[in-house]
């Protein structure tokens, strides 16, 4: 099978470790993913192939703050199993107190054939939750 040009992973500074790991431990638990793997100031996600890596940043830099708008990443997206997925999502997300975007077009935010989650992590950095297309 060839690789070349897919994702081998993503490493992501955070402002607090402990808020991310609660916020991606369970949003990639739910979507089928193993345990994180912790690490001195980190922690590492296996998804398939590709992981992703959240580290504690430096005091030094932690400003200014995360921004989506930014230059930088804008955000991270995955895919859903179904649609009911995505509602199970939008009901977690809610009930742990994270912020679901662009609500009164909810689930429905990115167009009409497009049913998403779209909400934010701990640092404000959108998370995006894409279920298959029906035809």
């Amino acid at each position: 099978m060839a690789r070349s040009g897919v994702l081998h992973h993503v490493e992501i500074y955070v402002s607090a470790l402990d808020a991310t790991k609660r916020f991606w431990g369970d949003f990639l638990g739910r979507l089928g993913d193993s345990d994180g793997r912790d690490f001195p100031g980190g922690v590492t996600y296996e998804l398939g192939d590709t992981y992703i890596t959240f580290v504690q940043v430096d005091p030094a830099y932690a400003e200014p703050a995360y921004h989506r708008k930014r230059v930088g990443l804008n955000h991270l997206s995955f895919h859903a199993e179904s649609r009911e997925q995505v509602d199970h999502m939008t009901h977690w997300v809610k009930q742990q107190g994270y912020t679901v975007l662009y609500e009164n077009k909810h689930p429905y935010a990115g167009g009409e054939d497009y049913y998403a989650l779209f909400c934010e992590d701990p640092d404000r950095m959108k998370v995006e939750l894409v279920a298959p297309f029906e035809t």
